[in-house]
C-alpha cells in the first residue's frame, strides 16, 4: 500500500482491459477504482462491457466522459462519468472504418477526439451530452509494408497523439515504417497532411508511441519490433520531425525476445521511460536538457509479464505498469532528482490490463 500523500489527487482511476478469448484475456471491460486520497489505496468499484476488449481510454477535458478504443473491433464508445460513484453509463457507439482501433485521444478544442483506428485516423465530433456523432474524417495513409508480415500487413496508425501546441497530429505507424505527421483543421475537424508528411523509421522497426518533450523542442518515439526509442528535433511551426539519437531499449546483456510498448516523459523533462514486453521492465533515461539526447541510467522490473502500458498519475509522483499476461498493475514511486523507480508494494489485480487514465476532478 502507498505511503501517505500530499497535495491534489485524483479520486478515480479507469483502466482499459482486454476482455476476449481470441486475446487470451481475463478482463471484464473498463474497470473503474476508486483512489483513497490519504494513502493512495486502490478500491475496486464497477467494470463496463459495452463493447469487447476497450483496451485504451481517455477522458475529455471536463474529466466527465470516457471514450475507449477497441481492439479487434470496428467501434468506439462514448460512457458518462457519475461524479459521485465514478461509475460509468454508457452513452453510445460509432462504427470507426477500421477493425483494430489502438488510441484515442481529445483534441485541445474538447469538439472531438482522434482515434488510430487500425488503417487509418479517423475523427469524430463529439456531441453536448459527451456522446459521438458520426465521423467527420478518414485518413488512411498510403505506402509499402514492413517486412514483418504477421504485424506490417498494411497500414497501421498505433497511436495519434496531439504535439504539446495542439495544432498537429502526430501518427507512430506500425505497418508503414513511419511517423505520420498532421496538422489538425479543429474548425472542421479535419488532418490535413503536412509538408514533408511523414519521417520514415527503420525498416522493420515498428514505430508504436511518442512523447513530447514539455520544454524543449524534442519528440521521443518508442520502435516495438527492434526495442529501440528514437530521438527527434520537432519543429513546431512546420510540424516536422528529424531524427539525431537511436537507443536501446533493453541491457547489452539481453539477448532474449522483446517487443517494446510504452514510452512517458516526466513534467521535469529529465527523465524519459519506456516498456518492454520480454525483459519485462521499464527502462529508465536521463534526458540531456540543451541537446535532447538520451542515455540509458537503469531498467526496473514490473513484477508481471507483458507491461503493454504504463502511466504516470498526476502529478508524476508514481508509475503505473500494467501487466497485461500476469493481471496485474503495480505501483511505483518515482525518485524526482535520479529517475529511479521504487516499488510501493502495492499491486492491483485486475483481468488484461492496458491503459489507465486518472480522474483529478
Amino acid at each position: 500500500m502507498s505511503e501517505s500523500r500530499s497535495g491534489v489527487k485524483p479520486r478515480f482511476a479507469y483502466v482499459g482491459c482486454f476482455t476476449t478469448e481470441q486475446r487470451k484475456a481475463r478482463g471484464k471491460g473498463v474497470a473503474v477504482f476508486s483512489i483513497d486520497p490519504a494513502n493512495g489505496a486502490w478500491s475496486f468499484v464497477d467494470a463496463c462491457d459495452a463493447v469487447p476488449n476497450p483496451h485504451y481510454v481517455c477522458l475529455d477535458h471536463t474529466q466527465r466522459f470516457l471514450y475507449s478504443a477497441h481492439g479487434d473491433s470496428s467501434e468506439i464508445c462514448s460512457y458518462a462519468i457519475d461524479l459521485q460513484s465514478g461509475k460509468l453509463r454508457f452513452l453510445n457507439k460509432q462504427p470507426t472504418g477500421g477493425d483494430n482501433s489502438s488510441t484515442v485521444m481529445p483534441d485541445p478544442s474538447n469538439r472531438y477526439v482522434v482515434l488510430a483506428n487500425g488503417p487509418g485516423v479517423a475523427v469524430f465530433p463529439i456531441g453536448a451530452d459527451g456522446s459521438l456523432a458520426p465521423r467527420c474524417d478518414l485518413v488512411i495513409p498510403e505506402g509499402e509494408p514492413g517486412p514483418f508480415r504477421d504485424e506490417q500487413e498494411g497500414p497501421h496508425p498505433h497511436q495519434a497523439a496531439f504535439d504539446l501546441t495542439g495544432r498537429f497530429v502526430v501518427v507512430p505507424d506500425k505497418g508503414l515504417d513511419k511517423v505520420h505527421v498532421f496538422r489538425f483543421d479543429a474548425v472542421h475537424g479535419k488532418l490535413v497532411p503536412c509538408n514533408p508528411p511523414f519521417v520514415k523509421a527503420r525498416y522493420g522497426a515498428i514505430p508504436r508511441h511518442v512523447a513530447f518533450h514539455p520544454s524543449r523542442p524534442y519528440a521521443y518515439v518508442v520502435n516495438e519490433q527492434d526495442s529501440t526509442v528514437n530521438a527527434y528535433h520537432w519543429d513546431t511551426t512546420r510540424g516536422e520531425l528529424k531524427p539525431f539519437q537511436r537507443v536501446p531499449t533493453t541491457p547489452t546483456s539481453y539477448v532474449g525476445d522483446n517487443m517494446a510498448s510504452e514510452i512517458a516523459i516526466l513534467p521535469s523533462g529529465r527523465f524519459l521511460y519506456a516498456s518492454n514486453r520480454g525483459h519485462d521492465s521499464v527502462v529508465i533515461y536521463s534526458v540531456e536538457h540543451k541537446t535532447g539526447m538520451i542515455e540509458p541510467i537503469g531498467w526496473e522490473s514490473v513484477q508481471g509479464r507483458k507491461p503493454r502500458f504504463f502511466g504516470l498519475d498526476p502529478d508524476a509522483s508514481h508509475l503505473y505498469a500494467a501487466n497485461e499476461n500476469s493481471h496485474t498493475i503495480v505501483e511505483f514511486r518515482i525518485n524526482q532528482k535520479t529517475g529511479k523507480l521504487s516499488p510501493t508494494g502495492q499491486i492491483i489485480e485486475t483481468g488484461s490490463p492496458s491503459c489507465i487514465v486518472f480522474k483529478t476532478n
